[in-house]
């Protein structure tokens, strides 16, 4: 495994090897690795000839008032991680090499950027688009891979790359969970051992919400509701910032279910801010459209 650290350098050994015919996946991601990040790399071999991951932890997405400066991180192990998976090359950039002096430029993918996580978070996916648009154009990979933990981004990022005609095929593998189904994420390291435990309560709310939208008899408005209740009976939970039913695209709050529906919650257990979503494919008789 190449490991590199200055794009120009990246941009030509991605190009050597498009020149030899082989097609590049890639897995962009801010390190701490897990199962979910090494899923993305099987899924990117199984499509590629040669596998690009980047590991840098983006400052441009977080607030003023949030974690990056204690993000998890564990560069040596993480390459350890990828070299054992059989990643071709690690690109792993300083902070002046994708934000120089003088750095103006900054992407904005409107409204659905403004959405769930986005209201809370004001600024965070004009970053990600920022830093995901450079590394695109650092490594042009043909096609690159990301989880469906984080929906929203890779929503945004969906829209981004139609709206400027980049040809590269975004492709959302599933979100891999633990045995009690908490999702897979470097901001679980957060959690204490009791907070550890009541994090069961999003995947929980999304199953009971699911089940009730399967069984029947229901609206978009009942199961946001139902599932807010699930979220408040756990006491550790101090904030929840969204719960409900959505539209895979728009990210608007449904009125009525449709043929395909997110069910997706963020929520506080005490300093960790914690994501999950779930998709739900209903028969057109069981929809409103």
């Amino acid at each position: 495994m190449e490991n590199i650290r200055i794009p120009r350098i990246v941009r030509e050994t991605s190009r050597a090897h498009r020149l030899k015919g082989r097609s590049v996946g890639f897995v962009p991601t801010m390190g701490s690795l897990h199962q979910g990040h090494l899923s993305l790399v099987r899924y990117a071999k199984s499509e590629n000839d040669v596998v690009v991951v980047s590991i840098f932890v983006n400052p441009a997405q977080f607030g003023p008032n949030e974690d990056f400066a204690k993000y998890p991180r564990d560069t040596e192990r993480d390459l350890a991680l990828l070299e054992k998976a059989g990643v071709d090359v690690a690109f792993l950039p300083q902070a002046d090499a994708i934000y120089p002096d003088g750095f103006l430029t900054e992407i904005r993918i409107n409204d659905i950027s403004d959405k769930l996580c986005g209201a809370f978070r004001p600024g965070h996916f004009s970053g990600v688009s920022t830093v995901v648009n450079k590394l695109f154009n650092i490594v042009r990979p043909d096609r690159a891979y990301f989880g469906q933990k984080d929906y929203q981004q890779a929503v945004v990022i969906r829209k981004m790359a139609e709206d400027l005609n980049m040809d590269i095929e975004l492709v959302v593998c599933p979100t891999l969970r633990e045995k009690d189904g908490v999702a897979m994420s470097s901001r679980n390291a957060y959690l204490d051992k009791a907070e550890r435990a009541a994090a069961t309560v999003l995947f929980r709310a999304l199953t009971e919400a699911a089940s009730a939208i399967r069984q029947g008899g229901t609206t978009p408005l009942s199961v946001t509701k139902m599932m807010h209740e699930v979220l408040a009976a756990e006491p550790l939970v101090t904030e929840v910032q969204y719960a409900g039913v959505y539209d895979i695209r728009t990210l608007d709050a449904l009125t009525e279910f449709q043929r395909a529906n997110l069910l997706a919650i963020a929520l506080k257990l005490g300093t960790a801010r914690l994501i999950d979503n779930m998709l739900i494919e209903l028969q057109t008789e069981q929809s409103g459209k």
